[in-house]
């Protein structure tokens, strides 16, 4: 099946699910990660989804919630749902960190004692998480890199094995939370009653999401190498006229 025919088929479905990751697919990478932001092109193609009828948007990231609403430029009274941590943080939920506390203290001394580690390593860094940490090395070596991830991979092999680790484009996180982004997106097809979702993500991560879909779905993935997905584009300005493309096919239908 051809692309344009998925498109039309899921055009014609009764509840549309466009699930999407954000670094990478609707945003370039930056090298400062919170000066990400949407390609205007990406976000005028889902106002123009999300105004359609039994049509629902959301993102679906890796970046904490509080992160996520800053990058998509969210608001409270946003039509966009939210899933941040790889699906362990929804909408207007609260972090549940609380309720772990021997977790979140462990949290906050792995990311002093991995912090610590790589202080020394020019472009390496480490970001505190809800519910982990992540290393980032978009600005290191690759030598650098490679030097700052065996020094973090050793300190939470030794102090918390049982870790979810996820390796990702520069990023390295661990997190004693093991939610992914196809949990993400089964919870959010289910409460919106969607027949059909399009997902939609550039990295690693997004695997488990895009190997989760559904006959009937479309997965799509942003940039090169192997994936689960049917249907591939180059950058996030593809997507952008692929998610445009979609928006006036289903507009077709769905007003008329």
């Amino acid at each position: 099946m051809t692309t344009a025919e998925q498109l039309d088929r899921l055009a014609r479905t009764g509840h549309l699910l466009v699930a999407l990751d954000f670094d990478g697919t609707l945003a370039p990478l930056a090298d400062e990660p919170m000066a990400a932001r949407m390609l205007p092109e990406s976000r005028a193609a889902l106002n123009a989804l999300a105004a359609l009828p039994e049509t629902t948007v959301a993102f679906v990231s890796g970046r904490t919630l509080h992160d996520l609403r800053i990058v998509t430029e969210e608001t409270p009274a946003s039509v966009f749902l939210l899933a941040g941590s790889h699906g362990a943080e929804f909408g207007d939920d609260e972090p549940a960190v609380g309720a772990d506390a021997d977790a979140t203290r462990l949290r906050d001394d792995l990311i002093a004692a991995t912090g610590a580690a790589v202080d020394g390593i020019d472009g390496a860094w480490i970001e505190p998480k809800a519910f982990g940490l992540g290393l980032h090395t978009r600005l290191a070596t690759r030598a650098d890199a490679d030097a700052a991830a065996e020094a973090v991979g050793a300190i939470v092999a030794d102090r918390a094995p049982d870790w979810r680790r996820r390796d990702g484009h520069d990023i390295l996180e661990y997190a004693f939370r093991h939610e992914g982004k196809d949990g993400a997106v089964a919870t959010m097809r289910e409460r919106v009653g969607a027949t059909a979702v399009l997902f939609a993500g550039d990295d690693v991560t997004d695997e488990d999401a895009l190997r989760s879909l559904a006959p009937g779905d479309l997965g799509v993935h942003v940039g090169e190498g192997p994936t689960a997905a049917s249907v591939q584009v180059p950058d996030a300005a593809a997507l952008a006229v692929l998610l445009a493309d979609l928006a006036e096919r289903r507009a077709a239908v769905r007003t008329h």
